[in-house]
């Protein structure tokens, strides 16, 4: 597991040392003393959040502490008001709008799965390669042997190879979310961040998702929103508490579920 710094202070702006920018060149996503507020609400407090390359990390906090506001400001779909968000070394994420952001690396999968019911399992994938899921254009895309191959390289990973040629709508909720997964996986991406992503899974499938999760990590850095325990114990990666919009305790699972105050705001609840 990856030892990450928990303080790195936020830098003004237009004052970065040389050093800094050496230290943010280490990690794939950097986020520094970043906030943002809805109507007078900070939904975001000074968060610093460090992410290196090839690593997974675990987000847990109770509903409001800011998890997926956070992922709107690393996908470009929210602009903080304040703080730095970095990608891959010098890419600052808050120039870029979230077409630009999704190209650059970043695939981000929400909680409900969002499948083409109607086509099947490899059409669906074939559409994520051809089309960066333009369905029309991607229609009249001709695969060829080099596609074919990696489409199923893809669902062996996310384990539908047995399912190639059925239609997405008759897949379980689990086996649909493993689809959606494939679909990124089909764009390359540097960084996945993937939003509770066993929400509504049987117990099997929870298990196998952990596993595919921990495969997918050794090639791309993976961030999971996820609020079963159970499972991010399963996944055996460093964890951040938010709270508040606020880092509230990270390190090991059970370093954080042993800290007085995520019991207090959250585990005990």
């Amino acid at each position: 597991m990856n030892d990450v710094m928990e303080k790195t202070p936020a830098t003004a702006a237009g004052s970065q040392h040389p050093a800094q920018r050496e230290h943010k060149a280490k990690f794939l996503l950097y986020l520094s003393g970043v906030s943002v507020a809805f109507d007078g609400f900070k939904a975001i407090n000074n968060l610093s959040l460090f992410l290196e390359p090839g690593e997974m990390r675990a987000i847990i906090g109770p509903n409001g502490a800011g998890k997926t506001t956070m992922m709107d400001i690393i996908t470009g779909k929210t602009r903080p008001d304040e703080g730095e968000v970095f990608f891959d070394g010098d890419i600052d994420l808050t120039k870029h709008d979230e077409a630009d952001i999704a190209n650059m690396g970043i695939g981000r999968k929400f909680q409900k799965p969002t499948v083409f019911e109607t086509l099947s399992v490899e059409d669906n994938i074939l559409l994520a390669l051809a089309g960066q899921r333009r369905a029309l254009p991607a229609l009249f895309y001709r695969s060829n042997a080099a596609d074919m191959a990696k489409i199923g390289e893809i669902l062996d990973t996310v384990r539908l190879s047995d399912r190639r040629q059925d239609l997405a709508a008759n897949l379980s909720h689990g086996q649909k979310q493993w689809l959606e997964i494939g679909m990124l996986l089909a764009q390359k991406p540097k960084l996945l961040l993937v939003d509770e992503p066993v929400a509504g899974m049987t117990d099997s499938e929870t298990e196998e998702t952990a596993k595919l999760l921990r495969e997918i990590a050794r090639e791309q850095s993976v961030v999971v929103v996820e609020h079963d325990m159970h499972f991010v114990r399963e996944l055996g990666v460093k964890v951040t508490c938010l709270h508040e919009g606020s880092v509230l305790a990270e390190g090991s699972l059970d370093h954080v579920s042993s800290n007085q105050k995520v019991i207090d705001v959250y585990l005990g609840r």
